[in-house]
């Protein structure tokens, strides 16, 4: 079992909904039959006394799990069947997505999955080439990866000279000029930014002319999906491990929310960016 922030909020929810009912169904009859028996007992001799019986106070604990349950299982909910924030540590997306960028990522794109076990429940739908998808890295399922899907099921994936092929066609690239990037990611300034063009879909990638191109050339077996970092040259991606399984996808990338940058504070003007 991983021990990742679905397991903790699913282990907070059965814990504190366990204190809960053992109150509902255990202590809480305990203190109501107290209650009545000190009552009945006042009434055999009200001269000792006028004050009425008090209920026994409710223990912290459950007190504490009354509070929090309703809180942990909505939040186990939505980042498990509908959003959940990740934040990106390194340059491979360059420039798509920035280090220190904050995402949202929908996890119902690709079908309801259950959490701790990622057993999809409900099929939604498949990636779609040009989706940038997180996912677990196949090598280390307890680790999030990011990157852009190129290949579907049955696709036949080429990369040479630093040119995608799908299926024998070159995926087009336009030069839009030399990348100046800022914090962190200054380290890939004078790089050539392109617009690759996939099917009907456009994205920018960044490629260093001079650094090594790793060959590739495989047909993408069924129920899996190779992908690409947009860094193209700075990218540990399915040419180096191979493609992501259908069991390891977590969702689609939608929106960066807030970006912070050691190095450069706030990018201001990428909050609520889409991402393409």
């Amino acid at each position: 079992m991983r021990f990742d922030f679905p397991t903790i909020m699913v282990l907070l929810v059965v814990v504190t909904g366990a204190i809960w009912m053992f109150d509902v169904l255990v202590l809480a009859p305990r203190r109501r039959l107290a209650m009545a028996r000190s009552g009945a007992g006042a009434g055999t001799d009200r001269s000792k006394s006028e004050a009425l019986p008090q209920p026994a106070p409710v223990p912290k604990i459950v007190e504490y799990a009354r509070s929090f349950f309703p809180v942990f299982l909505i939040v186990l909910i939505v980042r498990s069947f509908v959003v959940e924030p990740f934040r990106i540590p390194s340059g491979s997306m360059m420039p798509t997505l920035e280090i220190g960028d904050f995402i949202l990522v929908n996890k119902f794109s690709y079908g309801i999955r259950l959490p701790i076990l990622d057993k999809k429940v409900i099929s939604i739908g498949d990636p779609k080439r040009g989706d940038v998808m997180v996912f677990r890295y196949p090598e280390d399922p307890s680790t999030p990866f990011i990157k852009r899907v190129v290949g579907l099921p049955g696709d036949r994936i080429g990369y040479y000279d630093k040119v995608l092929y799908i299926n024998g066609e070159p995926a087009m690239q336009e030069r839009i000029g030399i990348y100046t990037g800022a914090g962190r990611g200054s380290n890939m300034i004078g790089a050539s930014e392109r617009i690759e063009h996939l099917a009907s879909k456009e994205h920018t990638i960044l490629i260093q002319p001079g650094y090594p191109s790793l060959p590739t050339e495989m047909v993408v077996p069924p129920g899996t999906y190779f992908v690409l970092g947009d860094n193209r040259d700075n990218s540990r991606d399915s040419r180096y491990w191979g493609t992501v399984p259908d069991k390891y996808l977590i969702g689609r990338a939608f929106l960066i929310w807030m970006n912070w940058d050691w190095g450069s504070g706030i990018a201001w003007k990428r909050i609520g960016e889409p991402i393409q």
